[in-house]
């Protein structure tokens, strides 16, 4: 059985948004193992969701905040988007 990477114990709102998603990232890559224990695997698959919750809300909040930016309160969608 391989070595299992140091999940954060904080709790997720005392994390700034990159660390939830790089624990996020360590826990799809642990969930994706064959060689876990049930009751890890449903532990890491909690916090999953406990830190995408968490990562989705602050992303939301980050689309207001560019809201506020636009004149007329629309995001422009960045589909064809191309830096210059």
């Amino acid at each position: 059985m391989s070595a299992i990477p140091e999940i954060s114990t904080l709790p997720v709102d005392e994390l700034s948004y990159e660390e939830a998603f790089a624990q996020l990232e360590i826990i799809l890559q642990l969930l994706e193992q064959d060689d876990l224990p049930l009751e890890k695997s449903l532990t890491l698959y909690e916090r999953g969701v406990i830190l995408t919750d968490y990562c989705t809300n602050l992303l939301d909040s980050a689309e207001l905040r560019v809201r506020k930016w636009q004149a007329d309160g629309q995001t422009t969608p960045l589909d064809n988007w191309q830096e210059g």
